[in-house]
């Protein structure tokens, strides 16, 4: 037993000491980042800025370890530090802050082993002064649109308590005072901020209801009551931006109802409250079982009720009810009767059966008439509801339902008529719609690479770019299905008009196909930069043509990033373009302030906040200052062309202390496109990925290459685009030849599975979750989905071509697959698999494992039981880091092979892996 002990001594030695061998590489007096130093990085969570644009909210989230909520002005930089705090939210008003407090991780985990109720704390903060109010127990906050309330919805006491509702409080924040709701199960403030609504879901229905609240006053009457469960609150002012939403409020949509004996749906009433605010509401009753539905259908509670702009239609959703299944006490079968006429494959049907069981079907309920039109049905599965309360877009996608679908969902689309339920068609088989106009007149979609609009109304079907040779689809797309558009930038507030998005530019498009114009005046085409409108007001459903629109910009070979302004029939005039990424820009409501994140591969994303010319930014957040104490690379653009000379880029990590002219080992890691990352910043985190900052702080280069596709020859080629790529590094005279490793997981798993068959120019490979022979793998479920991988194999990421399967072109599967070509292997690889992989079967990795172990190959397989496709037990995920370093220490850089690499582990000993805590003697 002691040389079983010294055994898992060497390996665990291995892990946590070997790995830091050869680490002393960097800028002198600077450390080289190891595993043992991610605990100190963190990451930001929840940042918002006051609607006034005077306060800003940001959590710093550690690699482990609870989340430190910050509230900071920007103006005096008084901050309020918040430990073990989140999601905060601010009044409208800027007056006020509440936020959730977790208790500390370890006491979390404490109680969660004991099996004992996790509590959570809001607080209330002043942030003027800093006073704070705790509300225990609680589960959500919120505040009313116009700032004058906070709410805290307190969790249940027990889980086995039936009834739905709880203790609701209420904060008037002007007075300070505090009123407690029992049982109330939902509630709604209109955005006036006159009224509060809400359900009272009690213990045995006592006092059940619906409840209106004058906030003005805090009287509060009954709208109805009843022994029934009522649910779907609905204000006439939701999904409505403002101003358009404070000139409503007014009306109140409930569904009241019960399921029967020995019958599955609940079966609702509608009931609509029009003129609220007058003595007495306006109350309208749509009763099923007065108003008996075809096909035995009811309204159903599952999805949301919405109103229409004119307020005289709300759409519902029906389902079909079913009776209860019939008991017994005999055992019964669990047989799965797989039929080749299913629609859908029953192991998508199993994946969905929960969406499947709860599907509804759209109706639209005319209130004046109190008229019920069923518009959705188990044929026109998708309605698309608008403004437009006369018409509405349905989509059937029945006819065109096969497991070779991917990336589109085929379907033919009809106008609906919301008045008497007829359908016209619009066109057959659309794959690739582009959404409805704002004011739900016209419907746009792409057909043959063409782009239609169809105005409901008229009824009348135009070819919007008949008068142009401008492409608004992806050409780019390698994929072997249809075209994607680029997509909608935005529309005229004169409803004449679409600005469409090209590969560079916008383009203004008009709704009756006569003209087509380029909105940003060929400067996208010209710098090839790529133009996209910035949308900052969540109020606003048009392009105001008369104000300055903002542009975000991407430099498609530079890689710059930033943001331009134009003026229509202008040029777009530059605000701020760099060598960074900018992201995660929002605008205070009120004022014309930003916020944003600014990333390079040495700078960390923190925040940023400044006018909307982004002159003069200030700094809000400093996330990881520890950064300073560690070694750092940094990285250049890579240009090369493969071996169809094709232009492509790769973006190419340079180690800490880089000298020119030194050559140093490489690791490389692709994907598909993976220059657009040359900007990004490399988090520490715990995964299964190799970190570019890490191996950069290592002394290595890291590599990350552009590949794209052929129809029919993903592993060729990637084998040209990577090989080509690398080839070029060496020859600019920055890798050492003679030391360069490959890593790639899930498609790159495949790619250098099939790599390491073809070519010994790498000293070792890593590859994770990998796809290893294209025949068998074409027939196997993706469990995650429960697709069969037909679809993903012809039309999706493999690329082999529609109807092109491993009975048509045996031969070019065969070729594509690493498994036909183990023989020809000459580098030591290693594979990492989890065991419940729901995208790769775990048995393409073993296959790939056994096959190599046969021929006698230098393979090893890092086996993690019961993980999915990516490793998610944090343990698992610092343990492959620890030995995918050492891998490619020992291959890359001579370090000496720990012992799990030279003579494995044996089945036994992963025991020990428990006593990791623990002191090991190794005597």
């Amino acid at each position: 037993m002691k040389n079983v002990y010294r055994c898992y001594r060497i390996a665990i030695v291995s892990l946590m000491v070997i790995s830091m061998a050869f680490q002393s590489f960097g800028q002198e007096g600077s450390k080289a980042l190891s595993l043992d130093d991610y605990d100190g990085w963190k990451r930001i969570v929840g940042a918002d800025i006051s609607q006034n644009g005077q306060w800003t909210s940001f959590a710093y989230r550690p690699n482990e370890g609870n989340d430190t909520l910050y509230l900071k002005h920007v103006q005096n930089s008084q901050t309020h530090v918040l430990p073990n705090s989140s999601s905060a939210e601010f009044s409208s008003d800027g007056k006020w802050a509440a936020y959730m407090v977790e208790l500390p991780k370890a006491e979390r985990e404490k109680l969660q082993k004991e099996k004992k109720p996790v509590t959570r704390q809001a607080q209330l903060i002043n942030l003027a002064n800093g006073i704070k109010w705790t509300y225990e127990n609680a589960a959500a906050i919120s505040f009313s649109a116009d700032g004058n309330y906070l709410t805290v919805t307190k969790a249940k006491a027990s889980p086995e308590i039936k009834h739905k509702g709880t203790d609701l409080i209420i904060r008037h924040l002007t007075s300070g005072m505090d009123q407690n709701f029992g049982n109330v199960s939902e509630f709604r403030f209109n955005e006036k901020g006159t009224h509060l609504a809400y359900i009272v879901d009690a213990d045995k229905a006592a006092g059940n209801g619906l409840y209106l609240m004058t906030l003005s006053n805090s009287s509060i009457k009954p709208l109805d009551s009843d022994t029934l469960e009522y649910s779907n609150l609905t204000w006439n002012d939701q999904g409505f931006e403002r101003p358009l939403a404070l000139q409503k409020g007014n009306a109140l949509a409930v569904l009241k109802g019960h399921t029967p004996k020995d019958m599955v749906k609940m079966e609702n009433q509608l009931l609509v409250f029009n003129a609220i605010g007058n003595a007495t509401p306006q109350k309208t009753v749509y009763n099923t079982a007065q108003n008996a539905l075809a096909n035995n259908m009811v309204i159903s509670e599952r999805g949301n009720l919405s109103w229409s702009e004119s307020d005289n239609v709300i759409y519902v959703n029906l389902a079909e009810q079913l009776p209860e299944p019939p008991k017994s006490k005999e055992k019964m079968t669990n047989v799965e009767v797989w039929h080749w006429k299913d629609e859908i494959i029953q192991s998508v049907q199993k994946v969905r059966q929960n969406q499947l069981r709860n599907a509804t079907h759209r109706a639209a309920f005319h209130v004046a008439e109190k008229k019920l039109v069923p518009l959705g049905s188990d044929d026109m599965r998708n309605v698309t509801t608008s403004r437009n309360p006369n018409f509405v877009i349905g989509a059937d996608p029945k006819p065109h339902i096969a497991d070779i679908n991917w990336g589109i969902s085929p379907a033919d689309y009809y106008r609906l008529d919301t008045k008497t339920g007829a359908k016209q068609l619009i066109e057959n088989e659309i794959g690739r719609s582009m959404g409805m106009s704002p004011d739900g007149n016209t419907f746009i979609y792409l057909k043959d690479e063409k782009v239609y609009g169809y105005h409901l109304p008229s009824n009348k079907k135009t070819h919007l770019t008949a008068n142009t040779e401008v492409s608004f689809v992806n050409i780019d797309d390698d994929h072997p299905f249809e075209k994607p558009a680029y997509g909608v930038a935005g529309w005229s507030k004169d409803n004449k008009s679409v600005i469409l998005n090209h590969k560079y530019d916008l383009y203004m498009v008009a709704l009756d196909g006569r003209a087509v114009s380029n909105f940003t005046s060929n400067l996208g085409n010209k710098e090839e930069i790529q133009f996209r409108v910035l949308d900052l007001n969540p109020d606003e459903r048009y392009l105001d043509l008369t104000k300055p629109i903002m542009l975000t910009a991407y430099g498609e070979w530079t890689k710059k990033d930033g943001f331009y302004q134009m003026q229509a029939g202008k040029a777009p005039q530059v605000l701020v373009y760099t060598d960074n990424i900018y992201g995660r820009v929002s605008k205070a409501r009120d004022a014309n302030v930003l916020m944003y994140t600014r990333e390079t591969f040495v700078d960390f994303p923190d925040y940023y906040f400044s006018g909307m010319d982004f002159k003069n930014p200030m700094k809000l957040t400093d996330a990881n200052p520890q950064q300073s104490n560690f070694a750092w690379g940094s990285r250049i653009l890579v240009d090369y062309e493969n071996s169809k000379g094709q232009k492509m880029q790769g973006t190419l990590a340079l180690p800490a202390g880089y000298e020119e002219g030194e050559k140093y080992p490489m690791v490389v890691y692709f994907y598909e496109k993976m220059s657009q990352r040359h900007h990004q910043y490399s988090m520490p985190v715990y995964d299964d990925r190799p970190h570019m900052s890490t191996y950069a702080s290592n002394g290595y280069l890291v590599f990350m290459p552009d590949v794209v596709y052929d129809e029919g020859t993903p592993g060729t080629n990637a084998l040209d685009n990577v090989t080509s790529s690398v080839q070029k590094v060496i020859d600019l005279g920055y890798a050492d030849p003679a030391k360069i490793g490959l890593q790639g997981h899930s498609w790159g798993g495949y790619q250098s599975s099939f790599i390491v068959t073809q070519t010994d120019m790498f000293a070792c490979v890593v590859t994770g979750a990998p796809v290893t022979n294209l025949v068998s793998m074409y027939n196997i479920l993706y469990k995650a989905s429960g697709t069969v991988n037909h679809g993903i194999f012809e039309l999706g990421q493999v690329r082999m071509g529609r109807d092109v399967t491993p009975w048509s072109h045996r031969d070019l599967y065969v070729s594509q697959s690493p498994i036909e070509h183990v023989d020809k292997i000459s580098t030591p690889f290693m594979i990492l698999h989890g065991t419940a992989d729901g995208a790769v079967d775990y048995n393409q990795g073993l296959e790939l494992y056994n096959a190599a172990r046969r021929m006698g190959k230098e393979v090893i397989l890092l086996t993690y039981p019961d993980e999915p496709h990516h490793l998610g037990m944090l343990e698992n995920q610092k343990d492959f880091q620890v030995r995918m370093k050492q891998y490619f220490d020992h291959y890359l850089k001579d370090a000496p092979a720990p012992q799990w690499m030279k003579e494995g582990m044996p089945y036994i000993n992963r025991q020990y892996d428990l006593l990791k805590d623990q002191k090991i003697d190794d005597e």
